[in-house]
């Protein structure tokens, strides 16, 4: 597909920790200084001496953070709050939505309306699960899901849900259903093309995505930058630029996508951010920062 510079311009952004955890002021200098203007943040990852939990967020913590990064130009696109949603214990299960919640009620202070998940495992520490990919494990998330959109839309704010391939939404079929269940505008899709790769799947990467962008592209609110390397028959992440993944094509596609605002890089250290934003820069004018 080809580049279309008259398209929705996207913003370039990064994952906040990967530049390192500070306080707030000091992480949206950082930023700021490497040509960056928005950040998915996730709070216990990124502002130094901050532990989260249920009743951490308020809305002067949240203000005083989203103020932080206002007055360095900075705009928090995303907040990451990467709970397994369908934790098998449940109680921890119902303290993590709670936590989720928090993050929903306290967005629009930190000057953001997008909260981000992933769609979690059968497993407690989020590794794989021979029935994530099942119908019971499917209904388990949709019922936690509707929950969450339902305290969206009572914020005004927007659920975003990242699929993984090994985790419950694991193909673009399995997002697609997922929306049509829940047809509201306050779910939307963070889209990470190497996460819905795999040993298994990645020479079919380009049909991936575009079944991906074919069924679900109108959703999409944010979509992240990171790179792929097959090495002793495992994928190894590794920085926007570096790997195998065909930028040509998911540039061309979220060129074409106008409901995208921001990509956001991830898995590139500070040493490599410069080499990483010129080369997406390079290929697609209508990326800016």
């Amino acid at each position: 597909m080809k580049s279309n510079p008259t398209s929705t311009q996207v913003r370039l952004g990064i994952r906040a920790h990967d530049i390192g955890r500070f306080s707030p002021d000091e992480l949206a200098r950082r930023v700021a200084s490497n040509g960056l203007d928005r950040v998915q943040l996730a709070l216990g990852k990124a502002i130094e001496g901050l532990e989260m939990g249920p009743g951490v967020i308020h809305p002067a913590m949240a203000g005083a953070i989203g103020s932080a990064f206002a007055r360095h130009g900075v705009r928090i696109e995303v907040l990451g709050c990467y709970i397994n949603p369908i934790h098998p214990d449940p109680e921890t299960r119902r303290s993590l939505i709670g936590l989720f919640k928090e993050h929903l009620r306290y967005a629009r202070s930190f000057g953001c309306n997008l909260v981000a998940l992933e769609s979690g495992s059968l497993n407690a520490d989020y590794s794989p699960h021979p029935e994530n990919g099942g119908e019971a494990a499917f209904l388990d998330l949709l019922e936690v899901m509707q929950e969450l959109v339902e305290d969206a839309e009572q914020h005004g704010v927007v659920v975003g849900i990242e699929a993984v391939s090994s985790h419950v939404i694991c193909t673009p079929e399995r997002m697609r259903r997922l929306l049509d269940h829940i047809p509201s505008p306050h779910l939307q899709v963070v889209f990470d093309a190497v996460n819905l790769l795999s040993a298994e799947n990645h020479e079919s990467q380009r049909d991936i995505m575009q079944r991906s962008f074919g069924m679900f592209g109108d959703r999409i609110a944010v979509a992240h930058a990171k790179d792929f390397r097959e090495v002793d028959g495992k994928l190894r992440v590794c920085p926007p630029g570096s790997g195998q993944l065909d930028y040509a094509l998911l540039l061309g596609l979220l060129s074409e996508c106008e409901s995208v605002p921001a990509l956001i890089l991830e898995e590139t250290h500070p040493d490599h951010l410069a080499a990483s934003a010129d080369f997406i820069r390079s290929m697609n004018p209508w990326i800016i920062s």
